[in-house]
């Protein structure tokens, strides 16, 4: 995720004590954010309609709520959060997601507003010349530890550029986009959804940790066991981020990936990139 996006989030974090609430809102709903595939801005599905998935997860037990294909709404991850507090169901999907969400107050818009001039481009683009979005995965996910030792993890995304309707990755789904555990940690993934739901990795990232795994450890171990169970020296696009309950982070990567960390005490947000690999030794 991009540099002016982490700035929110950190102006987010330090000025409020809820800040975890309500960075996604600054981010999801900026089409500028949304070329790297979130919320408002992402790029649009084969019939030119952005639909978005988003979730989060806190570490208490049963606390998830998630929204997928989920059309019109600027913030999706506000409305995961309100299917976790107020529904009695822990997903909802596509039309009766977004009633949902109308019934809550939000506003459902006209898809010309959830695309941007760049989005809009990069689909007519596509349609006349099957020209493929650059780095065609991203998905915003962040994970916030406050001074009480609650530990929550969000993800956001509009989803692979140009996919069919009703498309839904890894992101919306406990264990494979994301995953949350009071007592050890969380995590979460971004990169290719549909190869990524396969393996579960935020699950096991987070078992990993309860095992004793440092952060850092955990992530390239579950990398380093997809690359393994594929086999050959390629993998598919995935991104791991984790943090445990002591505050300590990891990350790991099949991909070039930059990822952020910032604490109190620290004046500016932490910039860190892992480099591409060809393959992963633990």
């Amino acid at each position: 995720m991009y540099a002016a996006s982490w700035t929110k989030c950190h102006r987010c974090c330090r000025n409020s004590n809820g800040g975890k609430r309500y960075i996604f809102l600054e981010v999801e709903d900026d089409g500028d954010t949304g070329r790297h595939i979130v919320g408002r801005g992402g790029y649009p599905n084969l019939k030119g309609v952005v639909e978005c998935d988003a979730a989060i997860m806190e570490g208490v037990p049963g606390r998830f709520g998630a929204v997928a294909a989920l059309r019109g709404i600027a913030q999706p991850c506000r409305v995961a959060r309100k299917v976790m507090e107020k529904s009695p169901h822990s997903l909802l999907v596509g039309e009766g997601a977004e009633a949902f969400a109308q019934e809550l107050g939000f506003t459902s818009e006209p898809n010309a507003n959830m695309l941007s001039d760049h989005s809009a481009t990069a689909y007519r683009e596509y349609l006349e010349k099957n020209k493929p979005v650059r780095g065609g995965h991203d998905t915003i996910g962040l994970i916030a530890l406050d001074l009480s030792g609650n530990i929550t993890v969000g993800v956001s995304t509009s989803g692979a550029p140009f996919k069919s309707p009703g498309r839904v990755g890894d992101s919306p789904l406990p264990g494979c986009g994301l995953y949350a555990d009071h007592t050890v940690g969380a995590a979460a993934a971004t990169g290719d959804g549909d190869k990524i739901m396969c393996y579960c990795p935020s699950f096991h990232v987070v078992q990993l940790m309860r095992q004793g795994s440092s952060p850092n450890e955990a992530c390239r171990a579950v990398l380093a066991d997809i690359q393994r169970r594929i086999g050959g020296d390629k993998c598919f696009e995935i991104g791991l981020i984790s943090l445990n309950m002591k505050g300590e982070v990891g990350a790991a990567s099949s991909v070039e990936f930059p990822h952020t960390f910032w604490s109190q005490g620290l004046s500016s947000v932490e910039e860190l990139v892992i480099n591409q690999q060809k393959s992963i030794n633990v």
